[in-house]
């Protein structure tokens, strides 16, 4: 008599590595119970999509070899810490007493303190950023680095093509590296290929694999997210502008988008000098250490500042423990604004726990948001932060893309990293903390205006949602840990 058809090889076979598929969710180290139980109910519901999309989506991998090099890398890289310095005094970090946990918790990310000596100017818009970061490039003696997520060729990024062709052919040595998929159109553009001839040195981060054979070797979806430009060694830019016009042809009907940029002058430009040269010689053959050996200078008795880097190769708790460590932080006011809020649990109840406090806590979400999954996501978690007292406003000047926290009008972070679980687990992501009352208050006033081109959401408004329009927004949110 033949054996039932689930006791045939095959099928015994495709059991197992269901099993085996069930167990790799289950002891996947570094992940929520919730993301666990979600990708197990997945794969037990639907086996085939499940471990299909494990395979593809599951695992924060960049691939075997890449972890390697970047380790290898970031080891040989030499301290920050440098016996040749100018004015040493001015680089000491000077700041209340309780803003030492905040960057003692920065410092265990990077390994970089705060470091004082530093100035910084908040850019107009979008448009004066580039035409800031341009001057600054023509103004170069020495190098210019940049990374960008997204960089297009439209006014803006001609002007920073022809920018840096300009400062090569002068002698100045001339970095350039951009995400593979973010900058795709101009990495295979006429720009990419001219900038390249004219002596300007371009690399490709996490170039885009083959969709089957690179879902074997590691995720495919993992990106580099950073906004970084360090000239000379004393300038840099931190914020959410990329490369682009505010127009953003790539998505009009968002536009236009709405960015924050602000120029630093000081040490601190040599930490995202550190984040640079880490990710170039992760892709590029090339030794730039001895740029991380050079004597740091403080000119100013600036503020402090620090960089905050992450990435999918460090810890993934270090941007939510970020961000929920400045929530908690807060005692009179906390501004957020953000455009893609998925949090994880202990991030939301730190927002709820800080306007339940007494502390006036605001954040403010773009009105139209260019994700219809991440919009229905951040919407689930509307009712739990209203009902604790935090204030949301919808912004409807355009697609709000600036990622900015203000602290008590005296500490801001700003940079790249959104607050949803991409910017947490998958991209690499990049932002300075600062302690300054007075440049916070030029951030300050920037989110006031945001407000000022913003609805609030009540609480009578979320209770008029459809029962449909709830139902999407939780199956979203609870899918959260997959998508």
């Amino acid at each position: 008599m033949d054996n039932p058809l689930w006791e045939t090889p095959i099928y015994i076979g495709l059991g197992l590595i269901w099993l085996s598929m069930i167990m790799r969710a289950i002891l996947r180290p570094h992940r929520e119970p919730a993301s666990r139980l979600a990708w197990v109910m997945l794969i037990v519901g639907l086996p085939i999509v499940g471990i299909l999309a494990y395979i593809l989506l599951g695992e924060t991998n960049i691939g075997k070899k890449r972890v390697a090099r970047e380790q290898k890398v970031l080891a040989n890289l030499p301290p920050m810490a440098s016996p040749l310095v100018e004015n040493e005094a001015f680089l000491k970090a000077e700041f209340p007493g309780r803003c030492a946990p905040l960057f003692h918790l920065g410092k265990t990310i990077n390994g970089f303190a705060a470091v004082g000596g530093n100035t910084g100017r908040l850019m107009a818009d979008s448009n004066a950023g580039i035409d800031n970061i341009v001057a600054d490039m023509d103004a170069a003696i020495d190098h210019i680095h940049l990374i960008f997520y997204i960089w297009l060729g439209d006014n803006n990024g001609v002007k920073v093509v022809e920018a840096l062709k300009r400062a090569a052919s002068r002698g100045v040595a001339c970095r350039a590296m951009a995400d593979g998929l973010g900058s795709r159109v101009m990495i295979g553009s006429k720009h990419w290929r001219d900038m390249r001839a004219a002596g300007v040195q371009v690399a490709v981060a996490l170039p885009i694999r083959n969709l089957l054979l690179g879902s074997l070797i590691g995720r495919i979806d993992l990106r580099n997210h950073r906004k970084i430009v360090v000239i000379d060694d004393r300038i840099t830019y931190c914020g959410s502008q990329n490369c682009a016009d505010p127009e953003f042809r790539l998505k009009p009907k968002f536009a236009p988008w709405v960015d924050a940029l602000i120029r630093f002058e000081g040490p601190i430009a040599r930490q995202n000098q550190h984040i640079f040269v880490g990710d170039w010689m992760a892709q590029v053959d090339e030794d730039i250490r001895s740029l991380l050996e050079a004597p740091i200078y403080a000119s100013v008795k600036g503020f402090p500042a620090q960089v905050i880097a992450t990435g999918p190769t460090i810890r993934n708790s270090a941007m939510p423990e970020t961000f929920a460590a400045l929530m908690h932080a807060a005692r009179h006011s906390l501004i957020i604004t953000t455009p893609y809020y998925v949090p994880n649990e202990s991030m939301q109840d730190a927002l709820c726990a800080a306007a339940r406090r007494g502390v006036t806590t605001t954040i403010v979400f773009p009105a139209r948001n260019d994700s219809i999954q991440v919009a229905a996501a951040s919407h689930s978690y509307y009712r739990e932060l209203l009902e604790a007292g935090v204030r949301i406003h919808e912004y409807v000047g355009g697609l709000l893309h600036t990622k900015s926290i203000t602290i008590d009008g005296e500490m801001t972070l700003m940079g790249s990293a959104n607050m949803d679980r991409r910017s947490f687990e998958l991209n690499y992501e990049n932002n300075i903390l600062f302690y300054d009352p007075k440049l916070t208050d030029e951030m300050r006033r920037r989110q006031e205006i945001y407000l000022a081109s913003s609805h609030p959401v009540t609480i009578e408004m979320v209770e008029q949602w459809s029962v449909v329009r709830r139902l999407w927004n939780n199956t979203i949110a609870m899918l959260g840990p997959i998508l």
